[in-house]
């Protein structure tokens, strides 16, 4: 059992939304243990070092130099992390593969071809493989030797993966399987050596398979892509490919499980990247304001280049915060349950599918805000492929898309709620009642007299959670199994969930800074949780007022709409004050310091 696990208790997924939490009871960065900080250092010296000096080379498709670099990675144990100690990993737990993830995150190229490598492209090997194929292939991937890459998109099946036309059948011998079709966006696909393949058995049933490179087996021309240039993605041809039966993963039939479990771990694995892509970002951002000069002083002197360095960096933190809190509850979770019980530790990760979505949509869009932020900042030197904004502000555009569209994890995060609550696993409905009958006679409310520190921002999230409550209930009141249906609804109770989920996890982290290191020390982090809570409750206010419109008319949208006023009424505090704060401890310090 992990240390994480030890200390936190076991936590529903989706609880946020009806239950309060407390400092103690989330796990933040500053939790890290001594082995967390060596591997992310390692990590970090090895992408600033070996990789960053040759993205030039890895962006001209030299794929000998970065088959070399993933080598040197092996031999550092970046593959390995997460690869049991019998199959020549390190074994060690999630927390620790997040933060290689992180790191690696500050080349975005490198990190996509090591992702699959050790993520997409590994993963349903260990959880999912015969004991035999883990014996052959797992040492020689943690080893660097095999390349892996995941082939499950085809040109009519993206978001609509089940929708697959590649075939399986079973030889007459029974000894192998024989697979027909056709794969697209397969990172690694240039020269990756085993394949993770999605195939229907018999045309109907869909199973996933681990197929070695061979005759029969094609790679396409290298795509022409807007970002992620270092990266080898191709198209995939697979005529009359055969691998045998110890190669199918899990059961025939049950490819479905493979993908979308995998894809918790790839969302979440998505989001620490963004981290460490968005913290070298500020840091170049900072660096380049302070050495630019105009009209006789550095542009960072100017309050319109603060701003945006401090809403970079408050995004920035608030995105780790929100990463490192869902890995503690997934830890805890996953130490709770026999080691070698591989399915039980995917249905505790599988338990945070909707926190997982969260950290996906979340952390890509806030990744490119700071980009875009970025090329702002540098003007325009931002637009020339001689600076790095350039480059990070077309690498970053990808991660909207990997890993499931953010439109269909947003119709996932409501979704994923209202099966947990609809099979019982969560109280959310009889907590959505008892508001609404809240709702329909509000009680005269007390004076505010609560002066404990960001109190304020704290009864802001709280009645954070009873708007996505209200949205969430009216919406499943009104569709009930048609929910699914009605997307646009979907996607603005989602962005309503995503930012009290951030508002909570920036609250809850603030406060335990403030404990451990005392108010003083902490004011930085204070004022990035005030100024990200000020403004989430607008955004907040706007969704529920389009998403209630759209659901309700006459007295009934009225009466909502009175109370989502109560929820959302709030002094407004002087975020400008508060940015300039942020902004000049960045650039005094020259770097990142949060």
């Amino acid at each position: 059992m992990s240390a994480v696990a030890e200390e936190k208790k076991i936590i529903k997924g989706g609880a946020f939304l009806i239950e309060e939490r407390t400092p103690e009871e989330i796990f933040t960065p500053e939790d890290f243990s001594e082995e967390h900080r060596m591997i992310a250092e390692t990590t970090r010296q090895f992408v600033d070092n070996e990789v960053s000096p040759h993205i030039d080379e890895l962006e001209l498709h030299d794929w000998k130099l970065s088959r070399s670099l993933v080598t040197k990675a092996a031999e550092l144990g970046l593959i390995g992390a997460n690869i049991p100690e019998e199959f020549g990993g390190l074994g060690l737990d999630q927390t620790s593969g997040a933060l290689v993830g992180e790191n690696i995150g500050r080349s975005a190229s490198f990190a996509t071809t090591l992702g699959a490598e050790s993520g997409i492209g590994l993963l349903p090997i260990i959880y999912f493989a015969t004991d035999a194929a883990k014996q052959k292939y797992l040492p020689k991937i943690a080893s660097g030797e095999l390349i892996t890459a995941y082939a499950l998109t085809e040109a009519g099946s993206g978001s609509d993966a089940m929708a697959a036309k590649a075939t399986a059948r079973l030889s007459d011998d029974r000894k192998e399987y024989i697979l027909n079709g056709e794969k697209m966006w397969i990172t690694n696909g240039g020269f990756a050596d085993i394949f993770i393949v999605f195939a229907k058995v018999d045309g109907d049933k869909f199973t996933a398979f681990i197929v070695e490179r061979q005759p029969g087996l094609t790679s396409g021309a290298e795509e022409h892509k807007m970002g992620i240039k270092g990266s080898s993605t191709t198209a995939l041809v697979l005529s009359d490919v055969r691998t045998p039966v110890e190669n199918l993963l899990g059961e025939v039939g049950k490819g479905h499980k493979i993908a979308f479990n995998i894809l918790n771990i790839g969302r979440f694995k998505l989001g620490a990247m963004c981290v460490g892509g968005m913290k070298l970002m500020v840091h170049e951002s900072v660096r380049y304001a302070n050495e630019r000069h105009q009209f006789g002083r550095s542009i960072s002197s100017f309050g319109a280049i603060k701003a945006k360095l401090a809403e970079q960096a408050i995004r920035t933190w608030v995105g780790e915060s929100m990463v490192y809190r869902t890995l503690g509850m997934i830890e805890a979770g996953v130490g709770a349950v026999d080691s070698n019980d591989l399915d039980a530790r995917l249905r505790a990760i599988e338990e945070y599918a909707a926190e997982c979505s969260i950290i996906k949509v979340a952390l890509s869009e806030y990744c490119d805000y700071v980009a875009d932020e970025m090329v702002q900042i540098y003007g325009g030197y931002g637009y020339s492929a001689d600076y790095p904004a350039e480059r990070a502000y077309r690498d970053s555009r990808i991660n909207r898309i990997f890993e499931g569209t953010n439109e269909i994890n947003r119709f996932l995060i409501p979704g994923r709620l209202m099966k947990n609550a609809m099979s019982g696993r969560l109280a959310l409905l009889p907590a959505a009642q008892a508001l609404m009958d809240e709702v329909l006679s509000p009680q005269l409310g007390s004076f505010d007299d609560d002066e404990s520190l960001l109190a304020a921002e704290e009864k802001l999230t709280k009645n954070a959670k009873k708007v996505a409550l209200m949205t969430l209930g009216t919406a499943a009141q009104k569709y009930m199994m048609k929910l699914g249906d009605q997307q646009e609804i979907l996607m603005g109770i989602a962005d309503i969930i995503m930012d009290t989920y951030a508002m909570e996890t920036a609250l809850l982290r603030a406060r335990k800074l403030a404990q451990s290191q005392g108010e003083d020390a902490a004011a930085r982090y204070l004022d990035m949780t005030r100024v990200f809570c000020n403004d989430a409750v607008e955004r907040i206010e706007t969704h529920a007022k389009n998403t209630l419109a759209g659901m309700s008319e006459g007295d009934e949208l009225r009466t909502l709409l009175a109370a989502l006023r109560r929820f959302t009424k709030m002094q407004p505090m002087n975020t400008i004050a508060a940015r300039q704060r942020i902004a000049e401890e960045l650039i005094s310090a020259n770097k990142w310091v949060y």
